[in-house]
């Protein structure tokens, strides 16, 4: 059954959760006259890496999350994207994935904290994986710095996910890095990637878009440039059945040659 995948890539407003959630909100009515089932966001689309302001950002979460729930039910359709969550006087960056009648489907705060631009000094890292079981499929959910990890992608794949949600906010500068991680974490896994991210600047950082959807063989359905834009695209799961037929990767692990 083929599925319209939308991927929002905004050009977030550092701190100013107002407009970044007014720009998001119009992005998924767009989408939904589309016929999309799902729409992502990027990684901290309310408010950027606004780090002084990170607690009061993450008190207006449970307000977002209500909205966006609102336009799931309006619009028939599931949205994902990562936003502050406040909890026990922590910080997390939290990956939320809402299902289609409003309710939550999951969340993933963030494991891997990227060190160069000092986010273990104000986010808190998670401990665990995620996979949902969504109205249209299993999906398993990852942040930015993540992508670096194939072990993670992997864990998700044999969990049963479809596709894995990639919600980034990746520098133009390493660009080339992140069209062939997407890539090689859909090949290997043999699995949809959906890779949105973020564009414009936050003081010296110039966000590098190129959000992307990939195959379980590889090859590029959709993607946008560097600047802000909405893609959509259809995919079919039944693609992974018929590749991994062809090509058992996952059936001819060796689990055991790989133990450090």
């Amino acid at each position: 059954m083929m599925k319209r995948i939308g991927l929002i890539q905004l050009e977030v407003k550092p701190g100013d959760t107002d407009a970044n959630l007014d720009a998001a909100l119009m992005e998924i009515a767009g989408l939904a006259e589309k016929k999309a089932g799902l729409a992502i966001l990027p990684e901290m689309w309310s408010c950027g890496f606004d780090n002084a302001n990170l607690a009061r950002h993450a008190k207006q979460t449970p307000v977002i999350l209500e909205k966006l729930s609102e336009a799931a039910v309006r619009h028939n359709m599931m949205i994902a994207g990562s936003l502050p969550e406040a909890s026990e006087n922590k910080i997390y960056n939290t990956l939320y994935l809402i299902d289609q009648d409003g309710s939550l489907a999951g969340s993933y705060r963030k494991v891997h904290l990227f060190s160069m631009t000092r986010e273990p000094a104000f986010f808190a890292s998670g401990n665990q994986n995620a996979v949902c079981r969504t109205s249209l499929g299993v999906i398993g959910l990852m942040i930015c710095y993540d992508l670096r990890f194939p072990e993670l992608c992997r864990a998700l794949a044999l969990k049963g996910a479809d596709m894995v949600i990639v919600s980034a906010q990746w520098p133009l500068i390493r660009v080339p890095h992140w069209n062939t991680l997407l890539q090689a974490r859909a090949v290997e896994n043999q699995i949809f990637i959906a890779g949105v991210n973020c564009c414009g600047h936050d003081g010296d950082i110039e966000y590098g878009g190129h959000s992307r959807l990939i195959s379980p063989a590889g090859h590029i359905i959709a993607e946008a440039d560097a600047y802000a834009d909405t893609l959509c695209a259809e995919i079919d799961f039944e693609e992974i059945k018929a590749i991994r037929k062809k090509m058992p990767c996952l059936e001819e692990r060796v689990p055991e040659a790989y133990e450090f």
